[in-house]
């Protein structure tokens, strides 16, 4: 295995396979010249609605941007509150304070990773306790599944909250019926290029269903233009997607499904070696996950984690420190009474390579390898 060493994320065998359609995706955009905003996202923007069942799939900078332009088009800002899971990356969090509101950080659940519902109440009452006015519950889907949006939407229809949905690691996955990026009233998604759809740089995308909320999404988009681009009509960003990635990304969805198939198989795969030996991800009933991650958890995980490594295994831990505990987010406020569950996961998760295209020998090495770590840490 030394010689051809384990890939965390093998983006350069996806890349093979596509290479003559990448090329002359981007061959095209190098002759027509339009690179920002060109025909080629208008094209992308209506096969990711198509993919999603959204209505409007607005593409844009990165998933930090679409999320900042789903709370903008809601008219989040001062005085606002934003009930956002702790356990997760730092843009959930960082687009709230951007516009001047503020999170408050929610538990999630030990074994989807996916926000805790009732957490939900105790972070309207955390909100009000800071003068705050509780707007959006944003449910991050972390990992590659949906969050349990059955038991969500209703809490969120009671409480008066707007649901958006950071769908940025499980956008293609299934949530009884729908598919992530047509659940809320917004979702966004990333691009980035380990997602597991990813362009060659940063991208994403906003989703909604609602016609006249898709019209100020695009005007946010573009600097707050009206029907001209001098005549703004509202603050907005820079928040544009290069020719060039829509063009990519193109292509890369054309073979998306396919790509999702080969997670579930080797998803299976881990399951069915690791079941016994570790705490495995739970994908809840009637839904699907696209696998961003595979994520296990472990009670020795550094020690695991320096035995994988001896063993040419690489690993990574998504995340080491919930946001609540970070030192740009001490200040906010926290549901309840502390967020256990976040606290646990960040000493125990333990992320193993993942992609379509891990042979299954390449896996059953790994697999093994866990499986020696593991013993080392009970013997």
């Amino acid at each position: 295995m030394a010689e051809n060493p384990v890939a965390f994320i093998d983006l350069a065998a996806q890349q093979r396979r596509l290479q003559p359609r990448i090329d002359a995706a981007i061959a095209r955009v190098l002759a027509h010249g339009r690179y920002i905003m060109g025909p080629e996202v208008a094209e992308l923007e209506r096969r990711l609605a198509e993919f999603s069942g959204a209505r409007h799939a607005i593409a844009c900078s990165s998933g930090t941007d679409a999320l900042a332009l789903a709370l903008m088009a809601e008219g989040i800002g001062r005085g606002d509150a934003v009930l956002v899971p702790s356990f997760t990356f730092a843009a959930s969090a960082e687009v709230v304070a951007w516009l001047g509101a503020e999170p408050v950080f929610l538990d999630v659940l030990p074994d989807t990773f996916d926000l805790d519902p009732a957490g939900i109440e105790a972070g309207i009452v955390a909100a009000r306790a800071r003068g705050l006015t509780p707007r959006v519950l944003m449910a991050v889907d972390l990992f590659g599944q949906p969050a349990d949006y059955d038991v969500i939407e209703p809490i969120c229809a009671a409480l008066g909250l707007t649901l958006v949905v950071d769908a940025a690691q499980s956008f293609g996955a299934d949530y009884r019926g729908r598919r992530a990026g047509c659940i809320g009233r917004m979702a966004t998604t990333s691009f980035f290029p380990a997602k597991p759809l990813g362009c060659y740089g940063d991208g994403g995308a906003v989703f909604t269903d609602d016609d006249d909320l898709a019209e100020v999404v695009r005007s946010l988009r573009v600097h707050g233009k009206g029907r001209d681009k001098y005549d703004n009509v509202r603050i907005g960003m820079n928040g544009r997607l290069d020719t060039l990635q829509a063009a990519i990304l193109i292509e890369k969805l054309a073979v998306f499904a396919d790509e999702i198939a080969a997670r579930q198989a080797v998803a299976g795969r881990y399951a069915q070696g690791l079941g016994d030996l570790v705490a495995v991800p739970r994908v809840i009933e009637g839904a699907t996950s696209v696998w961003a991650q595979y994520t296990v958890q472990v009670a020795d995980r550094d020690g695991v984690a320096a035995r994988l490594k001896a063993a040419g295994v690489p690993s990574a831990v998504y995340y080491p420190k919930p946001l609540h505990r970070q030192t740009a987010y001490r200040g906010f406020a926290v549901a309840g009474n502390g967020l256990p569950v976040c606290d646990a996961l960040a000493r125990r998760v333990l992320s193993l390579p993942m992609h379509p295209y891990l042979e299954a020998t390449t896996q059953a090495h790994i697999v093994a390898a866990v499986a020696a770590a593991v013993r080392t840490e009970a013997a």
